[in-house]
């Protein structure tokens, strides 16, 4: 009968990283290395869809050459993966039409025409040059 009594319990873990009971206690305080983080002391900003829709946008640039500092060397180019992220946002403007807000969908616009124009430019031959 002692066996019955005890029984079993069910303890749900989801959404739960590790057990409490396992956890050691210099993880449960915060530390002054912990705090001073160079991500903590930089918050990100919100994700929103303009942010989202810039954040392809700048990766489909970078695989295009382009740098965000000057100083460091110009990352590998990758015209078929920078062409497929275009795609993607073009495939958002369309999926997403009537369903943005003006700045949205000013942002998004922007962002396709941009790329777009330097992707035609690249696989034209022209590169970066302006021509007179």
């Amino acid at each position: 009968m002692s066996e019955e009594e005890r029984g079993f319990v069910v303890r749900d873990k989801r959404g739960k990283s590790e057990p409490e009971a396992s956890r050691s206690p210099a993880s449960k305080a915060s530390t002054p290395e912990a705090d001073s983080s160079p991500e903590s002391s930089h918050p990100h900003p919100p994700l929103s869809f303009s942010s989202f829709v810039f954040s392809l946008g700048t990766s489909s640039l970078m695989l295009m050459g382009e740098t965000l500092d000057p100083q460091q060397p110009a990352p590998p180019m990758s015209l078929p993966q920078a062409k497929e992220i275009i795609d993607i946002l073009s495939m958002l403007e369309e999926k997403t039409k009537s369903n943005l807000s003006s700045e949205e969908s000013s942002v998004l616009g922007d962002m396709l025409y941009t790329l777009r124009m330097k992707y035609v430019s690249l696989t034209s031959g022209k590169g970066n040059t302006v021509s007179p």
